[in-house]
């Protein structure tokens, strides 16, 4: 037997907002639209944004869903086919709200990577292997 990851769900108290960020900033359409729960086109694994009450309800009430969040939550890496285009897209997404942390240049790794924060402060990278 062999198990997979099908799916990242990312937790809020702001569906709407986050879910708006991840459809009109980074340009995921949406695949389910409900008051607490939003399912984004991705292929590969699921993403999908749901409500913190609604995963607590779902959990017998797991405190974990009720604590105040603080810091870093998850990181998402988006890879693009060049260092040019990961360039643009990051002018996109800051241009379109997302909050600037670190424009892509080169690193030692060989990759060229940049760095943005959605509405919740949780920063993504986005990269390209150099050629």
């Amino acid at each position: 037997m062999r198990m997979r990851l099908e799916g990242l769900t990312l937790l809020t108290n702001e569906v709407s907002r986050l879910a708006s960020f991840y459809r009109d900033v980074l340009g995921f359409p949406t695949v389910v639209e409900e008051a607490d729960y939003v399912e984004l086109e991705n292929s590969g694994v699921r993403l999908s944004i749901c409500s913190k009450p609604l995963m607590a309800d779902n959990t017998n009430g797991h405190y974990s869903f009720s604590e105040e969040r603080k810091g870093q939550a998850f990181e998402l890496n988006f890879q693009c086919d060049s260092p040019e285009e990961a360039i643009q897209k990051y002018d996109e997404f800051v241009a379109k709200g997302a909050t600037a942390i670190a424009a892509p240049i080169m690193k030692h790794w060989g990759h060229t990577t940049g760095f943005f924060a959605d509405p919740e402060g949780n920063i993504h990278s986005i990269f390209a292997v150099n050629k």
